[in-house]
């Protein structure tokens, strides 16, 4: 992931043109497939935002993580039984209790946390981990013997690991490659708590940049660090010699098109071996304002061993033969559909912007939203629920019951980013009235600039509302959100212009939606949202 100093370089490295990759078209080699009788998948494989993606392959399934920065919890991880279809299964950073600001108590988290990072599985002791630098400041590794957790920290190291690749090695020794520009291996000790050694491994030509994003990895007997030139390439460096090098450099992909019109150049993913040999790689494509989305192509090896990225007319391709696995056990969860927050907790595709306040909230057959904070901004609020957006496109539709607010509060349903707009509830002066708010904005800094303007209401009564978002997430310029609300569930009457949703990269997560609930006078009022639907056309 790119950190500030890089954000002129990403920024010409997004507007470049499009090329090929390096490499020929080869023809799959090493294990057998049926490719030519499989059925095909789409890319990208999942329209949702997740970044920096880290994939590996536990005995028949596939797990991935990725970059989430201030939403807790962080670290999402997906599971998958095909490489095609994912759910969300869990999360490796329960809360981000790096500091108050990750509570946005006296300070703010926004694009900071959980950068790229990396996950791992340990077959000796059956043990997941993962492993991310904070604040540049240090390193802390997580550790479950499942995804769904629970997860704990196992130790904080001293040295930051700027966009870490975590490797076990065949003889279970613990190493990270890491660094920007600058590479570096570190050895862990056997019980992964502390480092043993560090030393640099390579520095990166100035005719190619930047190298960041690392992924560690044992082949065949030879050392591979994939490394990413942010946003329109994709490095490998390989070692015959052992992780600490020397290391030899050769480009995958440079200005490779993407498989999403509009969209950027697959980059900073990991490579996985199926069971039966076969390998893909699973990347991102910069595609806001929805984020950054998955994409999967397989890979062939040259004789000499270095991986190639399979390509369709020349680009990495929308469509592709489905990898060649068992039938899956079973069915994935969807990412779409209805929530009743049936249960006691919430399902792993919600994140809070922030960590929340525990009190202030509760899902019991129905979520409920005490206020939590009292101030006009949304982006100082505290217990925000996010929720990513379907693409190309799709629609929020949450049922708000809202009889228990008070005075100056304000609940709804927004479209939530450094620019947002909401439609929701307000009550002022015992009046409760449905409005559209747009101008919410925040500076390059995520200091606000712009508290929101209502600029269209509608007095309503009773205690309950269904209040609707609809967000075009398509790449490649700003693009539409729209807002609705219904008294009966079934009529929905537009509230509002459209809202303009934008296309810079620079906040880094895309668009989401985001439940609310603060107070602008005193707490003590709540809403309670008993169904929340994500579909799409």
């Amino acid at each position: 992931m790119s950190c500030p100093r890089q954000l002129i370089g990403r920024r010409r490295a997004l507007a470049a043109g499009t090329g090929l990759a390096t490499g020929a078209l080869l023809p799959p080699a090493g294990a057998s497939r049926t490719a030519a009788a499989a059925p095909a998948y789409t890319n990208p494989v999942i329209w949702q935002d997740f970044a920096d993606i880290d994939v590996i392959r536990v005995g028949a399934t596939y797990y991935a993580s990725a970059s989430t920065m201030h939403y807790s919890p962080g670290a999402p991880v997906l599971r998958s039984y095909d490489l095609v279809n994912w759910e969300i299964a869990g999360h490796s950073v329960p809360t981000l209790d790096f500091g108050a600001k990750y509570d946005l108590n006296g300070g703010r988290g926004y694009v900071r946390g959980i950068w790229a990072s990396s996950l791992a599985h340990r077959p000796s002791n059956g043990t997941f981990y993962w492993l991310g630098q904070i604040d540049f400041a240090r390193t802390y590794i997580y550790t479950a013997t499942a995804v769904e957790g629970p997860w704990s920290r196992l130790t904080t190291i001293g040295t930051p690991y700027y966009d870490a690749g975590l490797l076990v090695d065949t003889d279970d020794t613990l190493y990270v490659a890491y660094g920007n520009t600058t590479i570096s291996v570190a050895q862990l000790s056997r019980d992964g708590r502390s480092q043993v050694r560090t030393q640099q491994v390579f520095t990166t030509p100035s005719s190619v940049g930047t190298l960041e994003g690392s992924r560690f990895y044992k082949i065949n007997g030879q050392y591979y660090i994939f490394l990413t030139r942010p946003a329109n390439g994709q490095y490998i460096l390989k070692s015959s010699s052992g992780p600490f090098g020397p290391y030899t450099m050769r480009q995958v992909l440079l200005d490779l098109r993407g498989p999403i019109p509009g969209g950027g150049v697959p980059h900073q993913g990991g490579l996985v071996q199926t069971q039966n040999g076969a390998w893909y790689y699973l990347a991102f494509v910069d595609a806001y304002p929805g984020g950054r989305v998955p994409a999967l192509a397989p890979v062939t090896w040259t004789p000499d061993g270095w991986p190639v990225v399979q390509l369709v007319n020349g680009a990495w391709g929308t469509s592709y033969p489905s990898p060649a696995v068992p039938t899956p056990p079973r069915q994935v969860t969807p990412m779409t559909g209805v929530d009743t927050f049936d249960g006691t907790r919430l399902k792993p595709r919600w994140e809070w912007n922030h960590n929340p306040d525990n009190t202030k909230w509760s899902v019991d057959n129905g979520l409920t939203l005490r206020t939590a904070t009292v101030t006009n901004d949304l982006y100082g609020a505290r217990n925000t629920l996010t929720h990513r957006i379907q693409g190309p496109t799709s629609t929020a539709t949450a049922l708000l019951d809202f009889s228990a607010m008070r005075d100056g509060d304000r609940a709804g349903l927004a479209l939530l980013r450094d620019s947002s707009a909401w439609i929701g509830v307000k009550r002022d002066g015992g009046v409760t009235r449905v409005v559209m708010v747009n101008g919410l904005t925040m500076d390059g800094n995520w200091n606000t600039t712009g508290t929101g303007t209502e600029v269209a209401s509608a007095t309503v009564s009773g205690g309950r509302i269904w209040l609707r978002a609809s967000a075009d997430i398509r790449p490649g310029a700003a693009r539409p959100g729209t807002f609705s609300y219904s008294t009966d569930g079934t009529s929905f009457i537009r509230l509002g212009p459209a809202f303009s949703m934008g296309n810079d990269w620079r906040f880094f997560m895309g668009y989401r939606f985001a439940l609310f609930n603060h107070a602008t006078q005193a707490l003590g009022g709540a809403v309670r949202v008993a169904r929340f639907e994500l579909s799409t056309p």
